[in-house]
């Protein structure tokens, strides 16, 4: 059996409100700045809270807060990963930065330079109304927010009275 999918929406036919919440996903980034913390964790958390408080019935702005959510959770882990290692070599008595620390560090930086960018990019395509695919994590998004799932019926329940 065939997938089928729902059209996408062309960018006049949404409206400025579904743009903002979409763009808004993608400056879920910036959590841990604005409390503050420079914990990994909070970003995450609230890309989760942002996309299930926009859960609506538009598929553009689930498309997006889903794509911003799960492309976060990688970033999340790794930079998680490196706080850990830092803070296991800052505790310890040695103070030794190996060659693979700091080789998982410049990794990092460029992932996370990457996501910065990324992440600009497709809040200002979301404003304008327009889709922005991340290389793995945009089709995945777009699986989830546009396939048309088996059973779904077009149910009326405010249809005009029959004559």
């Amino acid at each position: 059996m065939e997938t089928q999918f729902y059209e996408l929406p062309q960018p006049d036919q949404i409206p400025m409100r579904e743009r903002e919440d979409a763009m808004g996903s993608y400056l879920m980034m910036f959590a841990a700045l604005g409390a503050g913390l420079p914990l990994p964790i909070i970003n995450l958390i609230a890309s989760v809270v942002y996309y299930y408080m926009n859960k609506s019935n538009s598929r553009f702005v689930r498309f997006h807060t889903y794509q911003a959510l799960i492309s976060s959770i990688p970033l999340t882990l790794m930079n998680a990963f490196a706080m850990f290692w830092s803070l296991r070599i800052l505790l310890s008595h040695e103070w030794s930065i190996t060659a693979n620390y700091k080789g998982y560090i410049g990794m990092l930086v460029v992932a996370n330079l990457f996501y910065f960018i990324y992440g600009i990019i497709a809040a200002i395509k979301a404003r304008k109304g327009q889709m922005f695919y991340y290389w793995v994590f945009g089709k995945l998004s777009y699986v989830h927010a546009f396939t048309i799932k088996e059973g779904t019926t077009k149910e009326v329940f405010n249809a005009p009275p029959k004559l």
